[in-house]
């Protein structure tokens, strides 16, 4: 595990927090938030439903890092969950926003949504910063230990407001040029996306020209990362296992990011119709196909017939499939809904969310004690 002493100036204003503490801090010297696990696992935050304050509260409870998902919610829904999270545990929790990204020209979209519409109910294509002002406000005025950032980088300017209220800066990357301008901006530690994490990809650019290009594997994106950066890593994309939580930190890495592994515990808010996709053999595959941004799902019939034609046009073609995603999670219907997994989403157990961080840290230890006594020789 990479540790690291900061010093971080503290404002003692009303709501600043210290990570662990619900008072507010004096000027001092204090560990990051990831210095302060008992275990470096960290619970990604899916936004959607699956991601709540019961769910970070049990990942918290096995000495881990939890996260709440800002993304579609409104600001006083936000509010209600930090709210609700506060009252359920003492332990820091960070809470995740979706940057705001460019408006998509119709044209772009028009004849794919056309496509679509004879066929399945669809709703308007709308662009929205998925309150993104409002909700920086939010945490600024109730700051939580963390703020995490997929889709983007805060400027240095809203870094800075967060820094000023005791929270860190965690932004979610998946290349080195997202890394360097991360660390531009403040951030306190980067979140290394690799392709074979579930959901939408965090790139800061969602640029169709790049589909060609392989994005980069877990690994291969923290040897790049820590190439160019001492930036504490959280390790993001296909970890279900203790062997996968130690390799990640064996290759650099301060902690290791589950998603995908936590979708079937009974405390996530995942739909019925996701859930029971989960932990099946059935392969992933990165599409727009549902929101117009890629991110990986479990293929099924919608993603194989409508990939390739999809266009990069986020969040219009969210808003414009939502009618008939809702349509197939109320019917059960796993060929019409987005299923967002990892590519390991086959190895989830579906166990209690304390029981799997539990489980996950103790088989990390015996990874690595294995790999240094039987697979390193003279260790």
């Amino acid at each position: 595990m990479v540790c690291r002493t900061v010093t971080i100036t503290v404002s003692d204003a009303p709501h600043a927090l210290s990570p662990g503490l619900n008072t507010a801090p004096t000027d001092q010297t204090r560990l990051m938030v990831i210095e302060t696990l008992t275990v470096p696992i960290v619970a990604a935050p899916m936004a959607g439903g699956p991601s709540t304050p019961e769910l970070v509260v049990a990942v918290a409870a096995a000495g881990g890092f939890g996260q709440l998902a800002a993304g579609y919610l409104g600001t006083e829904a936000v509010a209600a969950q930090i709210e609700a999270t506060r009252a359920a545990t003492t332990a820091p929790f960070g809470v995740n926003l979706f940057a705001p990204g460019v408006v998509a020209d119709p044209a772009v979209y028009a004849t794919y949504l056309a496509e679509l519409g004879a066929e399945f109910p669809i709703g308007t294509p709308e662009h929205d910063t998925d309150g993104w002002d409002e909700k920086l406000d939010l945490l600024v005025a109730d700051p939580v230990a963390v703020v995490s950032t997929t889709f983007g980088c805060p400027s240095a300017a809203e870094v800075d407001r967060l820094h000023a209220v005791g929270s860190e800066v965690w932004v979610t990357v998946t290349s080195p040029a997202e890394a360097l301008i991360a660390v531009e901006a403040g951030a306190d530690v980067l979140i290394a996306q690799g392709a074979e994490a579930g959901g939408h990809r965090a790139s800061f650019l969602d640029d169709p020209a790049d589909d060609p290009i392989d994005p980069p594997g877990l690994l291969t994106l923290i040897q790049l990362l820590t190439a160019v950066t001492s930036r504490p890593l959280v390790a993001a994309g296909g970890i279900a296992t203790g062997a996968g939580v130690a390799g990640v930190l064996a290759a650099g890495a301060a902690a290791a990011q589950i998603g995908t592994a936590l979708l079937r515990c009974p405390e996530a808010g995942t739909n019925a119709t996701h859930r029971g996709a989960i932990g099946t053999p059935e392969p992933t595959m990165l599409t727009r196909a549902f929101t117009g941004r890629r991110a990986r799902g479990i293929r099924n019939r919608f993603l194989v017939d409508h990939t390739a034609d999809a266009p990069a046009a986020y969040p219009e073609i969210h808003y414009a499939t939502a009618p008939l995603r809702a349509a197939a999670r109320a019917g059960g219907n796993i060929d019409e809904v987005n299923l967002w997994a990892g590519q390991a989403h086959s190895l989830s157990t579906g166990q209690p969310a304390s029981e799997l961080v539990a489980d996950l840290a103790s088989d990390a230890k015996s990874a690595l004690r294995k790999a240094l006594s039987e697979l390193i020789h003279g260790y």
